[in-house]
């Protein structure tokens, strides 16, 4: 038979555990359904800490049966904790205020735990002295933190996904309730209410188990107009594809990264400028782009001998490269013997490599968090101009000039801070919008007049396009009033790491309205 003091500790390092991991779960269902990684981490776990100390203060008006309180807690945080993502999911087709919920979810949940706590406490004051029982039940909730979020960031996210970890959790807690239950039955005051709890938790934990993807996909597929053909959460991000007669879109985190009906119209103008006007084409860097799109334009230069990409996530490189509908959309481009893929952080990897290229096309999500910000600072811009060959240009994505102007003009400006002389162009891209791209040279190369000189002089009809021909490009040049102006970047700060500016301006746009 166990010790009660054992039991009691097994019971808050298990929930110290489940708990940690429960508010990791709503937070990263929060990043993916709303964005603003960073502000959802931090909005959740600070509600989470908060509540807890509402539960521990509401513990003291508990002074009796507190075997039996703490066993039906326990069973309680079984039931919210592994419901909380079908929960979220499920709302989130229903409300447009589903932060709302996720947070409310997290201060109960937060609640429950800080409620515990000293119930433990109290419980265990009979077998340890004071000193030793305070310590020893904090120490094990703490420990149990550590596992959690060990366990979350190695093995639940990446395998188990945000659909059967809160389920895990759940069985946690009832293990640990059930343990408490059976072990010291005698104990317990009102036995058919315990046992009546422990009886609908089991219930509820096994329908739970068979119907949880079922509702999640529901869920998702109710934030999609398309239908979802592959859906996968991975350590870095959601990865959803949806299908709409023969034509394919790619989201991430929710944000479409193209759709098939017309992405040319965004990987053409990217690739070509830059390819063009490079004086040596040998050598490509690809930084993102993990669809294999952009590489696929690439491919169209015979005197290109080697191409390295760059994507943090290999699910996604993986994918591209044998998911049939990616496959056929980027033209096996992931597949060819030119390719060396890295699955690194483009930041981290200019730092350590030691390559020089003739052309360097970045292909980066939109810097709408404050953990992409070093991917559109100066420093970054600096180390790319450090990897360019004599006559090698660099380009990139700098999002939309008309929903976010301000951002627009941001990667500009941070970009010539970088010592290049650049060159903005845009594109009215139908399932996006109004959308940019940046293309600098570094500075004594040649001026902005002679740059932009250069780029019209190009034979682009001679390419094997669908969209980009000469008269394409003369009118991506062309902005028209209110979009570059001096008076306007003049205003606009430099993006920096310790002061990314970048993220405020890209949340200050009017993204709504398309």
């Amino acid at each position: 038979m166990f010790h009660i003091s054992l039991v009691l500790k097994i019971a808050i390092f298990a929930t110290g555990c489940a708990g940690i991991v429960a508010e990791f779960v709503l937070s990263t269902l929060a990043t993916y359904l709303i964005g603003n990684a960073v502000f959802q981490w931090t909005i959740v776990m600070s509600l989470m800490l908060f509540a807890m100390g509402l539960g521990s203060r509401l513990s003291r008006v508990f002074r009796h049966r507190l075997l039996d309180t703490f066993v039906l807690v326990e069973f309680s945080l079984s039931i919210l904790c592994s419901s909380s993502a079908v929960l979220t999911y499920g709302l989130a087709a229903y409300t447009a205020h589903i932060d709302l919920v996720i947070y409310l979810i997290a201060m109960v949940i937060g609640a429950l735990i800080g409620f515990e706590i000293p119930l433990v406490a109290r419980l265990n004051e009979a077998h340890e002295e004071l000193r030793f029982n305070i310590a020893s039940v904090m120490e094990k909730d703490y420990y149990g933190s550590l596992f959690g979020g060990l366990f979350f960031a190695f093995f639940a996210l990446p395998y188990l996904g945000l659909t059967y970890t809160p389920i895990i959790l759940g069985v946690i807690n009832f293990l640990v309730a059930s343990l408490l239950l059976w072990s010291f039955f005698h104990l317990i005051k009102r036995k058919k209410v315990v046992i009546s709890a422990f009886a609908a938790c089991s219930l509820f934990l096994i329908f739970l188990t068979v119907m949880a993807k079922p509702i999640i996909i529901y869920g998702e597929q109710r934030q999609y107009k398309d239908k979802i053909i592959y859906a996968q959460q991975t350590p870095y991000q959601k990865i959803v594809i949806t299908q709409w007669k023969q034509y394919y879109w790619l989201f991430i985190n929710g944000q479409e990264q193209f759709s098939s009906f017309d992405e040319e119209k965004y990987h053409e103008p990217l690739v070509h400028p830059a390819m063009k006007l490079s004086a040596d084409r040998e050598k490509i860097l690809i930084l993102g782009g993990g669809d294999g799109l952009a590489l696929r334009e690439v491919l169209k230069y015979p005197d290109v001998k080697s191409i390295t990409l760059v994507d943090l996530d290999r699910t996604m490189t993986d994918l591209a490269a044998k998911h049939p509908a990616l496959v056929d959309i980027n033209k096996t481009s992931m597949n060819d013997s030119r390719l060396k893929i890295v699955n690194q952080d483009a930041g981290t990897f200019l730092k350590e490599d030691n390559h020089y290229y003739g052309a360097i096309i970045i292909d980066l999500p939109d810097p709408d968090s404050i953990d992409l910000m070093h991917l559109y600072c100066v420093n970054f811009y600096r180390l790319a101009a450090r990897h360019l060959r004599p006559g090698g240009v660099m380009v990139t994505q700098a999002t939309s000039p008309y929903f976010s102007r301000q951002a627009f003009l941001c990667i500009i400006k941070t970009i010539k801070e970088a010592g290049f002389t650049s060159m903005a162009y845009h594109n009215q891209i139908p399932t996006m919008g109004e959308w940019g791209w940046v293309l600098g040279v570094k500075a004594g190369a040649m001026d902005e007049q002679t740059l932009k000189q250069r780029v019209l002089d190009i034979n682009f009809d001679s390419l094997k396009t669908r969209f980009l021909n000469n008269d394409a490009m003369v009118s991506m040049t062309h902005f028209g009033k209110g979009i570059i102006e001096p008076n306007q970047m003049d205003k606009i700060k430099v993006n920096t790491q310790l002061n990314p500016v970048l993220q405020d301006y890209y949340q200050a746009g009017t993204w709504d309205m398309y």
